[in-house]
């Protein structure tokens, strides 16, 4: 699965601690999701969603 975080947290001046401080998550997992190494659950998926405020489809993109 694809995803434009990295993108969005720059854009909105964050570090990946940042944003795994305000979602509850470490900055590792936020690096993973960032690389595509790891897929969220759904619960930290809709969070990065309120937090970012994006639909969680435009954050990401599902790649058959």
């Amino acid at each position: 699965m694809k995803n434009i975080i990295r993108e969005i947290r720059m854009e909105k001046g964050l570090r990946q601690e940042d944003l795994g401080e305000q979602i509850g998550v470490s900055r590792q997992t936020i690096n993973a999701i960032e690389k595509g190494k790891f897929d969220p659950s759904l619960s930290t998926a809709f969070k990065l969603s309120r937090t970012l405020e994006l639909k969680i489809e435009d954050i990401f993109q599902f790649d058959e």
